[in-house]
């Protein structure tokens, strides 16, 4: 009737996972009974769990990043600490098969669920305002899409406390994910969550491509699109072209795991080493469809802040594109030890080099737009001064492991480690952050406190250089990567300093809720009627903050790049406008479709991993039911009368301060 499920799932030998697991419930019981005292269950399922406004769905996705930055860091700290005392003799806190399975979650979690879903979200909240549309093309395939990488994130918490999760590193690269050495639950836990988040990431890829291409407002060709709209744009199509790479590799791990194909199986015919060829197929474009949105962020930010045009748009679109394409050439370069032969370790080792190069063009477009403003440094910049600085770093040793000679000693190591945490955390992190910062005004109407903010920032910075920096030590030195103990003490020096580091970046997460509820206190200090309280140069800052359900009561006619910047000259220039004529419009009625495909996704996917197949039949007939009907739904959109999107725009409009 359960199939493979038992009470010898429940870790009760394991306290760690069983008191963690334990305060998680604590702390969800205790908010579910608050907002079920407060009355809230009808508005947060109106306006938040049905909604299909973009706005709404992105603020979701950056929330259920921040959550996930919590759980990945708890992850990271406790093999910190486990690292700064397993010396010698000691053998720390953590049993081997536990922190086999905290190197697999963190990893996962922070690149699926945390750097993925803030991308998405701050593209989610941003991209259509700044296209000078209402909403994205499939508003309700939007909510779907959020609501499945939910599903995921659900799967792979439960596995905290129900069986395990996966030990065999964030890639579950066979033989060892195959079904010989890894027989218990936690591989399948790891390939259904993933296949359905990845999912519900491909969907999101289609719907911004389309809406990127087909529903710009009139007037704004390609060359007047805002940068963060290329590099979205750029991003999208990555996800579009390599995500079907990874849900076909999953897909093979999975009937070697529950049919007993051979696809990666060496003895049977199979080949393990094309798991690994298709995987960074995927994965290193994923790193580009990280970045990119990051590098958006940034070009938004440095021009604001510098008051100046960006320096070089051309230039930058055409290096966003560039990147877009090359992402596509470089895979081979994570594993130049596996015996290709010369010839193609080359090939891949130059086209890594030619990648920095677009990359650096960006950086001087930068450093170019800055020289010579007039910069305010607000929280945002120093998130963006602060990447440059680190990022560079992080890109020159990628550019030194491109070289095959060097990578062969330095494969595996934590220099390796380091690396790759120097551009995500300085990257990805770092640009997260400042979208966060920059744009909360523009989801809430006010700003975050800026002496936390910047405090925030000064954590993340300074944790970051002692966490990290001393591994690029350690991998010269010969320490490698997933160790769980090491016997030369001459290592424990530099782990206890980047625990140091770990613990800073703690305050620093910390300091981000800190600052979000003093925010949130005194948000009347801070409230901003005009909605634009950077003095901004793109379209969504001509709008309310927050904006209303349908962004724009009219659609601007866009004439130039930095539309909104334009217009406000012009204002200065001459009070007299033309009359606004409004029209009555639709938009989409909320949907409760993508929590309910949700739901039945958690529903398959438990099932299907511990082999209860009546309940994934059942869950999978749900699932298909709930598209069916909504695919057959005639009454989809809610009219907004002309009058009241005259009322909320004179509103608007009086309220607006003189630019």
């Amino acid at each position: 009737m359960l199939g493979h499920l038992s009470w010898a799932a429940i870790p009760l030998n394991q306290p760690i996972p069983l008191v963690t697991s334990a305060v998680v419930i604590i702390l969800l019981a205790a908010i579910l009974a608050l907002v079920t005292w407060k009355g809230w269950w009808p508005y947060l399922w109106r306006e938040w769990l049905t909604s299909t406004d973009h706005k709404r769905i992105g603020v979701m996705y950056v929330v259920l990043a921040l959550v996930m930055l919590v759980r990945g860091f708890s992850d990271a700290i406790m093999m910190r600490s486990q690292l700064a005392i397993a010396a010698g003799s000691a053998a720390g806190y953590l049993p081997p098969e536990h922190y086999n399975q905290l190197f697999s979650a963190h990893g996962t979690i922070m690149i699926f669920f945390v750097a993925m879903t803030f991308v998405i979200g701050l593209m989610n909240f941003v991209v259509p305002l700044q296209l000078g549309v209402r909403d994205v093309a499939f508003p309700v395939l939007n909510s779907v899409s959020f609501w499945l990488t939910a599903a995921g994130v659900l799967l792979v918490n439960m596995s905290l406390l129900i069986g395990e999760f996966a030990r065999t590193g964030w890639l579950a690269y066979p033989p060892l994910s195959e079904l010989r050495f890894s027989p218990g639950v936690g591989v399948d836990y790891y390939l259904w969550s993933l296949q359905i988040s990845g999912l519900g990431t491909l969907l999101t890829g289609i719907n911004f491509t389309t809406t990127i291409l087909k529903l710009r407002a009139p007037g704004m060709g390609l060359s007047r699109m805002p940068m963060f709209c290329w590099t979205a744009f750029a991003a999208n199509l990555l996800i579009v072209a390599a995500f079907p790479i990874l849900t076909a590799t999953f897909a093979m791990l999975l009937l070697d795991r529950y049919l007993g194909f051979h696809f990666f199986t060496n003895e049977a015919g199979g080949n393990a080493m094309m798991y690994i060829n298709l995987i960074w197929a995927w994965g290193h474009p994923e790193v580009y469809i990280l970045i990119l949105p990051a590098f958006g962020i940034f070009s938004e930010v440095i021009a604001t802040f510098a008051g100046k045009p960006l320096f070089g748009y051309r230039s930058m679109v055409l290096a966003t594109m560039a990147i877009c394409v090359l992402s596509f050439m470089v895979w081979l370069h994570h594993f130049f030890t596996m015996g290709a032969g010369a010839d193609v370790n080359a090939f891949f080792g130059i086209m890594t080099m030619i990648i920095a190069v677009p990359t650096g063009v960006k950086v001087f477009n930068w450093l170019f737009t800055l020289y010579g403003g007039e910069i305010r440094f607000t929280a945002p910049v120093y998130w963006s001064l602060g990447f440059i600085v680190t990022f560079v770093i992080g890109g020159m040793t990628g550019v030194l492991m491109a070289i095959p000679p060097a990578d062969f000693v330095l494969h595996n190591s934590l220099f390796l480690v380091a690396h790759f945490h120097n551009v995500v955390i300085g990257g990805v992190l770092f640009g997260a952050m400042a979208g966060y910062t920059y744009w909360f005004p523009k989801a809430f109407g006010f700003t975050l406190d800026e002496r936390l903010g910047k405090a925030v920032f000064w954590c993340w910075f300074i944790g970051f250089y002692l966490a990290f920096m001393p591994l690029y030590a350690l991998g010269l030195m010969g320490a490698t990567r997933r160790m769980q103990h090491y016997a030369d003490m001459g290592w424990q020096p530099q782990m206890l300093i980047a625990l140091a580091g770990a613990g800073i970046i703690l305050v620093g997460i910390i300091l981000t809720f800190v600052q979000l509820v003093v925010s949130i206190r005194t948000r009347d200090r801070r409230r901003d009627l005009s909605g634009d309280p950077w003095n901004g140069r793109t379209l969504e800052w001509s709008t309310s903050s927050p904006p209303p359900p349908w962004n724009y009561a009219v659609l601007p006619q866009v004439q130039a790049l930095d539309e909104f910047w334009r217009m406000k000259n012009e204002r200065k220039g001459s009070e007299a406008s033309q009359p606004i004529r409004y029209k009555a419009i639709s938009v989409p009625r909320h949907s409760a479709v993508g929590f309910s495909i949700a739901f039945f996704a958690v529903m398959l996917g438990f099932a299907l991993i511990w082999h209860i197949w009546w309940m994934a039949i059942l869950g999978l007939a749900c699932a298909l039911a709930v598209a069916l009907v909504h695919a057959w739904r005639i009454d989809i959109d809610v009219e907004i009368p002309a009058r009241e999107l005259a009322k909320f725009d004179r509103q608007h409009r009086n309220q607006d301060a003189p630019a």
